[in-house]
């Protein structure tokens, strides 16, 4: 059974960064899809760049859908694992699954030059969506309490260390070892 995926977000690349390491980096991807470079990466939208590589500006700019199979996640993982040693900085990449019997699942993917910097643009994600959900019903101060605890659960993960378990049993990036810098969120959307 095929799913149709669609990833997006630009990664800021180092300077000096050629096209050929980031194809190489992303090889588990590109050879999921049959893909041999990124000039063939294209969406299966055509409204969508696919995956370009801006050497100017040194950005990988991903809006790329297609459809994939069951082993399509560990694929993306293990290239984004691999292009984090690439990045100037870290960003969160949306991953978003459309099933056929019309579930949503929406997910992050963090990349990063070091495990430090992706946890903190998770913890800038998390404080980012939480502050803007709370801030409906909420005013500032009693926001900035929710916020206080975020920020707390944070700084106990990672003052536990690398391979601190979470209540789900994961690893603390939530994918695998602690010296993996592609962490991936999941977070369950019915958007209908």
């Amino acid at each position: 059974m095929h799913t149709e995926v669609h990833v997006h977000g630009n990664v800021l690349v180092l300077e000096g960064a050629t096209q050929q390491e980031l194809e190489q980096a992303l090889t588990p991807w590109l050879s999921y899809v049959d893909i041999d470079s990124l000039s063939d990466a294209k969406s299966a939208q055509q409204d969508e760049a696919g995956i370009v590589f801006d050497r100017r500006r040194r950005m990988l700019e991903i809006c790329w859908t297609g459809w994939v199979g069951r082993n399509f996640q560990k694929a993306l993982e293990t290239a984004f694992e691999a292009l984090c040693p690439y990045t100037e900085e870290a960003c969160g990449i949306e991953v978003t699954y459309y099933h056929e019997d019309g579930r949503d699942e929406h997910g992050m993917v963090f990349v990063g030059p070091s495990l430090e910097a992706v946890q903190d643009m998770q913890r800038n994600f998390m404080v980012e969506d939480v502050s803007a959900l709370l801030s409906r019903h909420f005013n500032d101060a009693e926001i900035g309490e929710v916020v206080g605890l975020v920020n707390q659960l944070f700084d106990r993960r990672i003052a536990a260390g690398p391979g601190s378990a979470s209540q789900d049993g994961e690893d603390d990036d939530g994918l695998r070892s602690a010296s993996s810098r592609a962490h991936r969120t999941n977070i369950k959307k019915h958007l209908h």
